[in-house]
C-alpha cells in the first residue's frame, strides 16, 4: 500500500463513518481523506468488546503503516470499545473518536427528557455510562437500542418501509414525548427520515458528525498540520466490493 503522509484517516465498521465524512469535508474543505470501512467485519454493534477492540486496532495499525496524519475513528460503538487504547498506542498521532451528543441534547434541554439510539455494544460501555453520569441531573434519558439498523443502511435501505418496520415497535411508544433524540451510530443519520416519521416532527434529531469535524480542525491547526490544497478523498473497504464503495459515494452526496 502506498503511503498516505498527509491524509487524514476516517475509519467505520462500515458505511455509517460517510456521515462523520460528509461534516469533515465540509468543514475541512482542503485536506485529503482516506475512508476506510471494516464492511467485511459489520457490524460491530453486536459483538462482542474484546472483538470490537482487536477489529479497530487492526484497522488502526494499518492505517497508521500508511502513515496518514491523524486518525478519526466516525464509529461510536469502536470508539466505545478501543479509543482508550489507540491513544496508548499512538500517543505522538492525532486521534478522534465520536460520542452520542448528549451535551448539546442537554444544553438545549434542560430539564427535558431525550432518547439515546446507539447499537447495544455502544449502550453497555462503560464509555457511555461515564457520559451519562455527566449529564444525568440536566434531563432525562432513555436508552433506545436499535439493533439491526446498522445491516439495513449498510444494505442501502436506511430510509425503507424494512426500516420502518424494525423501528416502529423501538420509536412508537415514545412518538411526541421525547424532545431530542442522539443518534449514538453514525449509521443512524441515514435512517433519519425514518426515525422522525416515527418519533413526529416535534423531536429534534442530533449527532456527533458536526462536533467531531469543529475538534478535527482544532487538532490539525494546532499541530500546524492544515492542509492547503484542492482536497481529495479515497474510499476502500475491507470487503473489496465496488457496490460498497458505490453506496459510499451515493451516501455521501445525500
Amino acid at each position: 500500500m502506498n503511503a498516505k503522509t498527509d491524509y487524514i484517516a476516517v475509519f467505520d465498521s462500515g458505511v455509517g463513518g460517510i456521515s462523520v465524512l460528509r461534516h469533515l469535508r465540509t468543514e475541512l474543505p482542503k485536506e485529503r481523506f482516506l475512508y476506510f470501512g471494516d464492511s467485511a467485519n459489520a457490524p460491530y454493534g453486536t459483538r462482542p468488546t474484546e472483538q470490537i477492540r482487536q477489529l479497530t486496532m487492526a484497522a488502526a495499525e494499518m492505517l497508521m503503516n500508511r502513515g496518514c496524519k491523524a486518525l478519526v475513528v466516525a464509529c461510536n460503538t469502536a470508539t466505545a470499545a478501543a479509543i482508550e487504547e489507540l491513544r496508548r498506542c499512538y500517543p505522538h498521532k492525532i486521534i478522534i473518536g465520536i460520542e452520542p451528543a448528549l451535551k448539546i441534547a442537554s444544553d438545549r434541554f434542560p430539564g427535558g427528557t431525550v432518547g439515546v439510539m446507539a447499537t447495544p455494544a455502544t449502550l453497555r460501555e462503560e464509555k457511555f455510562a461515564r457520559l451519562l453520569h455527566r449529564f444525568a441531573d440536566h434531563c432525562e434519558v432513555v436508552k433506545l437500542p436499535a439493533a439491526g439498523l446498522v445491516e439495513l443502511v449498510e444494505a442501502g435501505k436506511g430510509n425503507s418501509p424494512e426500516a420502518e418496520d424494525l423501528l416502529r415497535p423501538l420509536l412508537e411508544p415514545y412518538r411526541d414525548q421525547l424532545d431530542a433524540v442522539v443518534l449514538g451510530c453514525t449509521h443512524y443519520p441515514f435512517a433519519g427520515q425514518t426515525i422522525s416519521r416515527l418519533l413526529g416532527e416535534n423531536t429534534v434529531l442530533l449527532d456527533g458528525g458536526p462536533g467531531t469535524a469543529r475538534e478535527t480542525r482544532r487538532r490539525l491547526a494546532e499541530a500546524d498540520l492544515l492542509h492547503e490544497g484542492s482536497g481529495e478523498l479515497l474510499i476502500e473497504n475491507s470487503a473489496n466490493c465496488p457496490e460498497i464503495t458505490a453506496l459510499c459515494r451515493a451516501l455521501l452526496e445525500e
